[in-house]
């Protein structure tokens, strides 16, 4: 299991950035949904939205490409895309916590995800916030 960090997903997301500037988008988007690719690691992964929220490229769930997620909300019901669409809209970049599921352990676990707008393209990465579960004990 690793353990991100908020500079982790901030090198992330620049890294990518870097790569769609020096790549073009129909390469960009190809290698940020390629499972495979440098933009997958553990349970970290690059996904790209447009300015409307429709997921334009995800390194974990491909089926997710092409699919409008404006109105999309976690477990907890908070609308974190409409948060993410609005802030980078306005401030070009950000930080947004939602509950999501790992795809490494296939926990829904709080997400802290950093994204920047790029041109008409969000760009977010982010990490998994590890639950401690209490111990339990038994009495004999």
């Amino acid at each position: 299991m690793s353990k991100r960090n908020v500079e982790d997903a901030q090198k992330w997301v620049d890294k990518a950035v870097d790569f769609y500037k020096a790549s073009g988008k129909r390469i960009a988007l190809a290698e940020y949904t390629n499972h495979n690719g440098q933009f997958v690691q553990d349970e970290m992964y690059i996904y790209v939205l447009n300015l409307k929220g429709t997921m334009l490229a995800h390194g974990v769930n491909e089926r997710f490409v092409g699919e409008d997620f404006s109105d999309l909300r976690d477990s907890d019901g908070k609308s974190f895309i409409k948060e993410i669409l609005e802030t980078a809209n306005t401030q070009g970049s950000g930080w947004v916590e939602y509950k999501w599921s790992n795809p490494v352990t296939k926990e829904v676990l709080p997400k802290k995800v950093y994204f920047k707008k790029v041109d008409d393209l969000i760009i977010c990465s982010g990490f998994y916030k590890h639950v401690v579960h209490p111990l339990k004990f038994s009495c004999i």
